[in-house]
């Protein structure tokens, strides 16, 4: 059996904060956001977050959301993948879950903002973009005048429209995939 069978991808849940937070300061090459930001994002965005774990620790992430002005599209805020599991396919394997979630049903577009430097998450969103028969178009995203001083300019890569079917899981939620789950806690939770 190999290390990958072992592997699940599931939706994020508030819990799961604290180990994307330990995993993206592992990966040690984006951007890290407070503890208390990766708890809001697995629990806001949980329908639109994916995870992947391996006997209990998180090996990978996909963090995002639906941006309110372009709801034919699902934004990928963040990439990592653990060092340890680089080169496996994980990240593939995750955006493809991404685009699977509930809360990307409808979704025909994947976005994200990369930096030209940035030539991982590049390779990453070009293979994806292939995988799914999807063309990739980069347009202007985020510039100087966006960004703190010294920040490199973030372009918009937007893939798609990503085809029906390869969106089938997400439109169809009594047929999941295997490995993912998106059961959420019921009710009210506080943050104050």
């Amino acid at each position: 059996m190999s290390p990958e069978a072992d592997i699940v991808v599931r939706g994020a849940l508030p819990s799961d904060g604290p180990a994307v937070h330990a995993l993206i300061e592992r990966v040690g090459t984006l951007e890290l956001n407070s503890g208390y930001a990766y708890l809001l994002l697995c629990d806001h965005f949980g329908s639109t977050s994916v995870v992947a774990e391996r006997d209990g620790q998180l090996l990978g992430t996909v963090l995002g959301y639906r941006p309110p002005s372009r709801p034919d599209a699902i934004f990928v805020w963040q990439v990592g993948v653990d060092p340890a599991a680089r080169g496996t396919g994980l990240g593939k394997k995750l955006l493809r879950a991404f685009t699977r979630t509930p809360g990307a049903a409808g979704a025909r577009f994947l976005e994200a903002t990369v930096a030209p430097s940035n030539a991982a998450s590049r390779a990453l969103f070009t293979s994806f973009a292939r995988a799914e028969s999807a063309p990739l178009a980069e347009q202007p995203g985020y510039g100087a005048p966006h960004l703190p001083m010294g920040h490199e300019p973030e372009p918009l890569l937007r893939i798609g429209p990503l085809s029906v079917s390869s969106l089938s899981l997400a439109t169809s939620p009594t047929s999941p995939s295997p490995n993912f789950t998106s059961d959420r806690p019921k009710g009210p939770r506080s943050h104050a």
